[in-house]
């Protein structure tokens, strides 16, 4: 099972989120999740891959890829098991990221959200991921959010 994350760039309650990742991974990990696609941004990112990190120590066996919207940037990729970049050669990089993100969703089984209003690029991706009928686990669990588009990359 592949597991992915959205989030906002700034996260405030970062402890609670962190507390939160600690108590839903081993969760799904036991429920068979081995896969673990990252975006690298922001402080929900950070706190995800940190939160992967973490279970690495009792569940080895998973993978924590850190997926790429860019080839020609530098990346630090030390905190990630290995990395994949998706179709987005014709993409304009101005959309690399969303389109990215998109592909995360479309190629993922279940969703972790962070997302804590209904605007920006993780909203989007959020909406997206429940239109695909996505199973997601959102915090915090009483979100409302305005419907957006979802594209394929």
């Amino acid at each position: 099972m592949i597991v992915t994350f959205c989030g906002h760039s700034q996260t405030s309650n970062q402890d609670n989120v962190a507390g939160w990742l600690d108590i839903i991974l081993p969760a799904l990990i036991e429920g068979g999740a081995n896969t673990f696609y990252l975006g690298g941004y922001g402080d929900f990112d950070r706190l995800a891959a940190a939160a992967v990190r973490r279970q690495k120590a009792v569940y080895p066996h998973i993978e924590s890829i850190l997926v790429l919207p860019y080839l020609n940037r530098k990346f630090d990729v030390s905190a990630y098991d290995s990395t994949t970049y998706p179709p987005l050669e014709n993409v304009p990089p101005r959309y690399a990221i969303t389109k990215r993100n998109q592909w995360m969703v479309c190629e993922s089984d279940v969703v972790i959200s962070g997302v804590t209003h209904s605007w920006g690029g993780a909203a989007k991706t959020l909406d997206c991921a429940g239109r695909r009928g996505k199973v997601i686990f959102q915090f915090p669990t009483t979100l409302s959010l305005h419907k957006q588009s979802c594209v394929h990359a």
